[in-house]
C-alpha cells in the first residue's frame, strides 16, 4: 500500500466525484482549515448533530442504541459538555475508489482542546456523508465549529483490487446520509 499525494486527490475529485462538495485548495484563513493536504483531504463537520443527552445510568448499547438519548441540534456551533460527545456527519459525501483505502484522525487544533474525532476507516467503494462521534475528554464544555475541517483523511492504495468491496457485500452504513446510529446486520459479513 502506498500514500496518495494530493494531486491525486484533485484529479479524482474531479474526475469521479470522489469528494462533493470538493475544495480545491486548503482553506486555513480564518477557519479550522479544509481541503487537500499533503497527503489527504481535511473534511467539515455540517451543522447537524445528534447531542447525548443520557444521564451516568443509562447504558449506550451500539446493538440497540436509543434514539431518546439524543437531542437534535442544527446550528453554526455545537458545545460539547465535558466529558460527553455527540455524533455528526460531514459537510462533504465521499466515493471511496475500489483500490483505495483511507485512514481517518482528528485535527490537532481540537485535539489540543481535548477533542477526539473517532471515524472508522471508509473501505474500498464505500460511499456516503460520515457519521462521526466528537467526544470531549476535557474537564470543560468545548465548541465545534460547523462548517470548518474536524478530521484529515489519509487515503491510502492498494497494489491489487480488493476481492469483495464495502458496495459488493452491501454494508450496513452504504449510501448513508444524515447522521446513522449504529446498526447491527443480520450476517457474519457486516
Amino acid at each position: 500500500m502506498g500514500v496518495k499525494p494530493d494531486n491525486w486527490i484533485v484529479k479524482m475529485a474531479r474526475l469521479e466525484q470522489m469528494i462533493e462538495p470538493f475544495e480545491e485548495s486548503l482553506v486555513s484563513k480564518g477557519t479550522i482549515s479544509f481541503g487537500p493536504s499533503s497527503y489527504g483531504y481535511d473534511f467539515r463537520v455540517d451543522k447537524h448533530y445528534k447531542v447525548y443527552r443520557g444521564g451516568q445510568s443509562d447504558v449506550v448499547d451500539p446493538k440497540g442504541v436509543r434514539p431518546e438519548l439524543f437531542e437534535d441540534l442544527s446550528s453554526d456551533v455545537c458545545v460539547i459538555p465535558e466529558r460527553s460527545f455527540v455524533l455528526a456527519q460531514s459537510v462533504e459525501y465521499f466515493r471511496i475508489p475500489r483500490d483505495i483505502l483511507t485512514v481517518c484522525t482528528g485535527k490537532s487544533t481540537y485535539a489540543r482542546c481535548g477533542v477526539i474525532v473517532n471515524v472508522t476507516p471508509f473501505e474500498p467503494e464505500w460511499e456516503g456523508h460520515v457519521t462521526m462521534s466528537i467526544s470531549n475528554t476535557s474537564p470543560s464544555p468545548v465548541k465545534i465549529y460547523s462548517g470548518e475541517g474536524i478530521a484529515q483523511l489519509i487515503f491510502l492504495s492498494a497494489d491489487e483490487l480488493c476481492t469483495i468491496s464495502y458496495k459488493d457485500r452491501k454494508g450496513k452504513y452504504q449510501a448513508q446520509k444524515g447522521i446513522v446510529l449504529s446498526k447491527v446486520g443480520g450476517s457474519k459479513a457486516e
